[in-house]
């Protein structure tokens, strides 16, 4: 069974391929996962680089109404993929992986996340559309760019 940290980074493994997928950072990203897989296997990586395309061209093609069931969709199935991946190594060559993943992801994603009191907040691109007799509205309060204030101590 992997620790919450490597199901985290699975998870976020699985993200960033769905959210590069058919973006100008796509192939180098594309490359560095298949890499990461294939181990040095010219025969493996060959095979990830078109499971990858596979998963690039399912979303691409994707129409409006299906896109959000198959991102989520193409986010398990690669979560699942780094899951099984770390499960089939040993423990000091899942920790050599789960580096060599972090700094896959942090080069080749956006940094930082997001973080949000009150309301919804959304990392990455923003889709809004009405139709069907529906409406749509984007209301944008104050933005502030910068560190959080500090808690106080807690109370209680």
């Amino acid at each position: 069974m992997l620790t919450e940290a490597l199901t985290a980074l699975a998870a976020a493994g699985g993200t960033a391929v769905v959210q590069a997928a058919g973006t100008s950072t796509w192939q180098g990203f594309q490359q560095a996962v298949a890499r990461w897989f294939g181990h040095g296997d010219d025969e493996r990586v060959s095979a990830e680089l078109d499971r990858l395309d596979r998963s690039a061209n399912a979303l691409a093609g994707a129409g409006d109404d299906e896109a959000d069931r198959l991102r989520l969709r193409e986010e398990a199935v690669w979560q699942v993929r780094f899951e099984t991946a770390f499960a089939d190594l040993g423990e000091q060559e899942r920790g050599q992986a789960a580096e060599a993943l972090r700094a896959l992801l942090r080069e080749h994603t956006a940094p930082g996340g997001v973080v949000a009191g009150e309301g919804q907040s959304v990392g990455g691109n923003v889709h809004i559309r009405a139709d069907h007799g529906s409406a749509a509205a984007l209301r944008m309060g104050d933005v502030t760019f910068g560190n959080p204030p500090q808690p106080g101590p807690p109370q209680g």
